[in-house]
């Protein structure tokens, strides 16, 4: 560059223009104005395909982002629903768990629609054939209220034992209840083995499909994990239908009965916190991000 600017001076000083300062060449050859005192820099500007370029995936990312905001209030609207949804289910299972017993109906399909429903049948039990579902904790309503809902720490077993009903000609299964470990054994507890017959008041129970984790059950050794009514039934010869005997049902020595738990989760409004909490926050940042800029940024 200095080189080009004494060659440009020689040729004005060979066309009659005088000297010239180096300075002012390099300014003429830059094309930069020559006025006293001013500094001059290079000046770069943008070209219109950059600029273009570069809002365009502002815009994307602008938009893009308002995303979070939007799904996390439909989430939150949607939890809301949910809610609803949970709140009229535990209604109508609280007041299908305290209506009166009625009798067991002899058409199985008529089952499906009636689970925690209390009936009564009348019959005996066949004790010989006792199936058992292990491990089990034992419900206590009163003890869990007391400490906080804390389940029982004791294992055992759900008695189910066939129990041919008189009125219908059928035999059923009836979960007694709850026995320790050390009573599974029938000869340890002669003495709770109702004999003749007798009227129960149980909930209608359906069965079950297996959940991850839970181990297989095992016909050979006796041992039941979760219930499956069709094996339960083919093993005994009883129909494929199970009742949980409630507490009044329980004798000295034998299975404590009202063995069910009917809980539904209901944690939706935390969901519901989460969400529009989240949509809340996302828009604040987005809205202080794209729609109050400061100028020049």
């Amino acid at each position: 560059m200095a080189a080009a600017a004494r060659w440009l001076g020689r040729l004005l000083r060979a066309a009659g223009a005088g000297p010239v300062p180096a300075g002012a060449v390099r300014r003429r050859v830059l094309g930069a104005p020559s006025r006293a005192g001013l500094a001059w820099t290079p000046s770069r500007r943008d070209s219109p395909a950059a600029e273009a370029s570069a809002v365009r995936e502002d815009s994307f990312l602008q938009w893009f982002l308002l995303l979070i905001p939007v799904t996390a209030f439909g989430l939150g609207t949607w939890q809301v629903q949910r809610r609803k949804w949970k709140l009229k289910l535990i209604a109508e299972l609280e007041s299908r768990v305290m209506a009166e017993p009625v009798p067991l109906p002899a058409d199985p399909m008529e089952l499906k629609n009636l689970e925690y429903r209390p009936v009564k049948v009348r019959g005996h039990f066949d004790h010989s054939k006792e199936l058992y579902m292990m491990p089990r904790t034992m419900v206590d309503p009163a003890r869990e209220a007391r400490e906080a809902g804390q389940p029982s720490v004791q294992s055992g077993a759900h008695v189910i034992t066939p129990f041919h009903c008189t009125d219908l000609g059928i035999t059923i299964l009836v979960n007694r209840g709850f026995v320790p470990r050390k009573k599974v054994n029938p000869d340890t507890r002669q003495k709770g083995q109702v004999e003749g017959e007798v009227d129960l008041v149980g909930m209608v129970r359906l069965t079950e499909t297996r959940k991850p984790f839970v181990p297989e059950n095992n016909p050979e050794q006796n041992h039941w994990h979760y219930r499956d009514l069709e094996a339960m039934a083919k093993l005994t010869g009883a129909e494929p239908i199970l009742i949980d005997a409630d507490f009044k049902s329980t004798v000295p020595g034998g299975p404590i009965g009202g063995q069910t738990r009917v809980t539904l989760r209901n944690e939706h409004m935390q969901y519901i916190i989460t969400w529009y909490g989240l949509c809340a926050a996302t828009s604040y940042l987005w809205f202080k991000k794209f729609l109050r800029r400061t100028p020049g940024t």
